[in-house]
């Protein structure tokens, strides 16, 4: 386990690396909306009050009309303009989180805006069936699949919109039926997502982003446990190379510890410590037959999650809940979504 202290040298590695312009960028120097709040997340944690305003104002700049953000940019341009989904939603987890951590009610009112935008471009963009697929395009086309990681990540901000718009007396009920919904798909229809079945994100993130839980999440998890998990190490990104890597492995210290299994999530945290790199960065990753970091470098996405891990494990802040605390009901009847049988998670090839 890390100390507050050593916590605290993370999220100071965070701030290092920000740009004169608020962004939080990835090491290539790109920035994209995802990434940059789980930045602001993890610094939120630690009490670095300044870089945390700085990147809400970077989001608020970058936001379009329709609620979505560049899917990269560099210098402050857009380099990729097609809109994610995902991006979009995990804004709202960023501002319920900031609320949770500080009580700053009136950031949460100044952000809800933006948060409304957000949710609603990414309510537009679901099925009949529940998912919601990844991107609308530049010239505003919606994309032909949805992706599970995605989509997980996605219900966890609909249910975090949910609760910032009670908590601000601003109720936004279609944003609670569409994660229902999702919810539904995720644990139930393999077949309406892209397969991406070789990256871990798409083994745990239906239980990290509270789609899956009970049951269902502890078999999900142990399914594929032998082909992720490298004892000692961490997890694999992907299952067919030796490559462990620090933000995967954070995560799923976070989806372990959201489902009540803390033995396992902290024996995972403190297996990951070896990418901790001596200023309190983390590398991004460890190829392991090579025994070399892989690429070489340090990230700050990979300096937030274990921030957040660690959160979540020793409940330094009153944000330690948010991955343990956003589920919700699905829905549970397979007739509500079309369903002729229901199918248990992953029984079906993708197709």
């Amino acid at each position: 386990m890390i100390s507050r202290e050593e916590v605290v040298r993370t999220a100071l590695s965070i701030a290092a690396i920000q740009q004169d312009d608020g962004g939080v960028p990835w090491p290539e120097g790109h920035v994209d909306a995802w990434n940059h709040v789980e930045c602001l997340m993890g610094m939120s944690v630690a009490g670095l009050t300044e870089p945390v305003r700085r990147g809400w104002e970077w989001l608020a700049r970058h936001q379009r009309p329709d609620g979505s953000w560049p899917m990269k940019l560099l210098d402050g341009v857009a380099t990729e303009a097609g809109g994610e989904s995902n991006h979009a939603a995990y804004v709202a987890a960023g501002v319920w989180h900031h609320l949770l951590v500080t009580g700053d009610r009136e950031h949460a009112e100044r952000r809800w805006p933006m948060v409304k935008a957000a949710l609603d471009y990414v309510v537009g963009l679901q099925t009949e069936r529940g998912e919601i697929v990844w991107e609308r395009d530049a010239h505003g086309r919606a994309a032909a699949y949805a992706l599970l990681t995605g989509c997980s990540s996605i219900h966890q901000g609909l249910r975090c919109g949910v609760l910032l718009a009670d908590h601000l007396g601003d109720p936004q009920p279609h944003w609670e039926l569409a994660a229902d919904r999702l919810a539904h798909v995720l644990s139930a229809h393999p077949e309406a997502f892209a397969d991406k079945s070789r990256f871990s994100m798409d083994w745990y993130y239906p239980v990290l982003g509270g789609a899956v839980r009970g049951r269902q999440a502890f078999e999900l998890l142990e399914r594929e446990w032998s082909t992720f998990v490298v004892p000692g190490l961490g997890i694999r990104c992907v299952s067919d190379q030796p490559w462990v890597t620090g933000a995967e492995t954070c995560e799923l210290v976070l989806a372990l510890d959201a489902m009540g299994d803390r033995t396992r999530a902290a024996a995972l945290f403190a297996d990951v410590q070896h990418l901790r790199h001596e200023d309190g960065s983390y590398w991004t990753g460890w190829q392991f037959v090579n025994r070399k970091h892989f690429p070489h470098e340090r990230s700050g996405y990979t300096a937030a999650a274990a921030i957040l891990a660690a959160d979540a494990l020793q409940r330094l802040s009153p944000g330690s809940g948010l991955f343990r605390d956003i589920a919700g009901t699905s829905v549970s009847d397979p007739e509500a979504c079309g369903c002729v049988e229901r199918q248990s998670f992953r029984s079906a090839p993708p197709g």
